[in-house]
């Protein structure tokens, strides 16, 4: 089990150190863990002036799997465009063909409080969110700035799909619905955008070799507004890049913070980059304050999905339900009046649960 770790930005190296721990445990017990670890975004930067350097993408292409921890800060936002940190992102998905991305947005009971909405509105709350990756305005041509006819600067940016594109990332929604509750909701923007008609009708046309699978269409500005009135009338949610993008991060406040959210980023044989969804966390980087359990659960996602070890990812699932079920609580998850800890208290507690089942 070969492992690239991407350390990143911010609180990046922070939250995969712990995720290395659970790595350590495991390969006490004997599985066949090895890891390389490379810098990427702005640290890709600091080291050789790229955000994806050359010698990380060959780690990250000579692997089985790739953990990232998150990737951007302040200081770089006077670079060139291609040199941001996000740049190295969208260059690693792109290079390793991700196309499709899972986003579990599960609601662990003892985080029904922290939600924002009321309990009995997210309590039970199970859903999965499956974004294209490589594809839409993020990747498409022509992009850039200009002058307009009067003189003005403006920017434009090519919201593109193809057919084979949709159809790729619909047949995972189909997939991934069948094993779970069968429905299926494709969110797209067909009352207004070109790319979206061709998204419907390409996704409608693959329902006919799902007939146990319900689909249903939905505005993305409707299901924006759906997933907090009735969160839990969706099973699996299939979008777009940009679509997705937003979706999955108002999804997780429903499960009481960001820091809970994993993904993976899959290709068509299942080598994925595993990765929390928040950001860098500038803010608290360096201050024992941010919360590993998201990038612990794509460590879970990862042995489920890409190495097909199942049991390795209940048991790391289960150590972290254990530790909320024991009370322990990072700062974006505690209630007032509850004694928050820090990242690495946290890991301690994840570790612990993991040797003790």
């Amino acid at each position: 089990m070969k492992i690239a770790i991407l350390p990143g930005d911010g609180i990046g190296p922070e939250i995969v150190e712990q995720a290395r721990r659970v790595l350590e445990v495991l390969r006490g017990e004997g599985l066949p863990i090895e890891t390389e670890s490379a810098p990427m975004g702005g640290a890709g930067y600091d080291a050789a002036r790229d955000p994806l350097p050359p010698a990380t993408l060959r780690l990250a292409e000579q692997a089985d799997a790739v953990l990232l921890g998150a990737v951007g800060g302040p200081q770089y936002d006077v670079l060139p465009r291609e040199l941001r940190p996000e740049q190295g992102l969208l260059r690693i998905r792109r290079a390793l063909s991700l196309f499709a991305n899972l986003r579990p947005a599960l609601l662990y009971p003892e985080l029904a409080a922290a939600s924002t909405l009321k309990t009995e509105v997210v309590s039970g709350l199970d859903l999965m969110i499956i974004r294209e990756l490589t594809g839409d305005i993020y990747f498409g041509q022509p992009r850039g700035r200009r002058k307009s006819a009067a003189g003005d600067d403006e920017g434009f940016d090519t919201m593109h799909y193809s057919v084979a594109e949709v159809q790729r990332i619909a047949r995972v929604g189909f997939e991934t619905a069948r094993r779970r509750g069968r429905r299926l909701c494709s969110v797209d923007k067909a009352n207004v955008l070109d790319t979206s008609i061709l998204w419907r009708e390409t996704v409608s046309a693959l329902a006919g070799e799902y007939p146990d699978v319900a689909l249903s269409h939905m505005y993305v500005d409707n299901a924006a507004m759906q997933l907090v009135r009735n969160p839990k009338q969706f099973d699996v949610i299939v979008t777009g890049n940009l679509f997705g993008d937003i979706l999955s991060d108002e999804a997780s406040m429903l499960a009481g913070s960001i820091g809970m959210l994993p993904s993976a980023s899959l290709d068509a044989r299942q080598k994925g980059l595993y990765e929390p969804i928040h950001g860098s966390a500038p803010d608290i980087a360096g201050q024992d304050r941010a919360n590993p359990l998201a990038t612990i659960l794509s460590l879970a996602m990862m042995f489920r999905y890409t190495f097909g070890r199942a049991d390795v990812a209940d048991r790391i699932e289960g150590a972290v339900r254990r530790v909320l079920a024991q009370g322990h609580r990072t700062g974006d998850l505690a209630m007032p009046g509850e004694r928050a800890i820090g990242t690495r208290a946290m890991g301690d507690a994840v570790v612990a649960a993991l040797r003790g089942g």
